[in-house]
């Protein structure tokens, strides 16, 4: 199949903008710098996901799904997205996230359970979750469609095989000359789809990748990063093939990995870029994702590594500032450098 030929729904609206951050620019030096605004394109605060439900959701109406189960971290920005979608369309949402169920929600599982959602916390055992939520709800008779974390999968990557089209336009548009365009790396599906557009669209620029997690091993983690592009080009009959070496990932000084020590845990370094971009441009960005990756973003343009014209993806997760565990950690950041007052005191 053709990556052109696959249908979608309508869920956001595109093209999403691509605005120029002058004053980061001014601030950081010799490149310049954009963000491409994916954060606030779809349904529940849009986001990158938005690109590839569109593809998913098509198929699953097709094939006559009454039910969206996906998979995630508790804070899952796809999690979150996927509800709305589900309920957009008339699907019942389901959510088997990670970990032990919390005694307080906060962020995203604020949203989830307002819009309805079945939420099913798995403790260790994910795989024995999900297929018992499945077999509970094609018991009472529904069709469920399963879809893996972060819609990462043949249907979900066409999103970002065609969004390079998308910047391709604009930046000819614009008269933007991007050297790279640089995102968050977390299920895959956004990095894996973005790298297979620059080659079958023959783009003009590079696609730059911030982990959003430390792994155990990270040689091994891009041949498979490398092995799932290569199996999405062969789905959608391109020839095209990458090795792992070759991609462009940064996770930065081993002492302070852009990814921090673990996903989801509040970290000093990510929160100071997040504040930087919300001070410069009045754009914000979320702790356990895309603060990450636009850390990532300042540090390699201040380092040089990042020697052009750059394009930082925002692919949302805003609302996950709102987690319990980092508004804890950075109310006294946000009070010592903020002026506040009381009239009259």
């Amino acid at each position: 199949m053709k990556v052109e030929a696959r249908k979608k729904l309508h869920l956001g609206e595109y093209p999403t903008p691509l605005e120029s951050m002058d004053n980061l620019t001014a601030k950081h030096g010799k490149v310049k710098l954009y963000i491409k605004r994916d954060d606030i394109a779809g349904p529940a605060f849009g986001g990158n996901k938005t690109r590839k439900l569109e593809y998913i959701m098509q198929e699953a109406v097709e094939e006559g799904y009454t039910a969206m189960l996906t998979v995630g971290g508790p804070q899952t920005n796809h999690g979150k997205t996927t509800v709305a979608a589900a309920v957009k369309l008339g699907l019942k949402p389901i959510l088997v996230l990670g970990g032990p169920a919390p005694k307080y929600l906060s962020g995203n599982l604020t949203l989830d359970a307002m819009m309805g959602a079945d939420i099913v916390f798995a403790g260790a055992d994910m795989a024995g979750a999900v297929e018992a939520t499945i077999k509970r709800y094609e018991e009472q008779g529904d069709k469920v469609y399963n879809l893996p974390a972060g819609g990462t999968g043949a249907t979900g990557v066409a999103g970002y095989i065609m969004a390079v089209k998308e910047i391709m336009d604009q930046c000819e548009e614009q008269n933007i000359h991007p050297k790279y365009v640089v995102c968050a790396v977390g299920s895959l599906g956004t990095y894996g789809g973005l790298n297979l557009g620059v080659r079958y669209f023959n783009a003009p620029f590079q696609i730059l990748g911030v982990p959003v997690s430390p792994k155990d091993d990270w040689a091994q983690w891009r041949k498979d990063t490398a092995k799932f592009i290569n199996d999405m080009a062969a789905f959608y009959e391109m020839d095209i093939h990458v090795d792992g070496d070759e991609l462009l990932i940064n996770n930065g000084p081993a002492d302070a990995p852009y990814s921090g020590e673990e996903y989801n845990k509040p970290d000093s370094l990510t929160r100071k870029a997040m504040f930087e971009l919300a001070r410069e441009e009045g754009i914000i960005t979320d702790p356990t994702y895309t603060g990450k990756a636009f850390r990532g973003f300042l540090d390699m343009v201040d380092k040089g590594i990042i020697d052009g014209d750059a394009i930082f993806l925002h692919t949302g997760g805003a609302t996950a500032v709102w987690t319990k565990e980092h508004l804890d950690d950075m109310q006294q950041e946000l009070f010592d450098n903020c002026k506040i007052s009381e009239f009259g005191k």
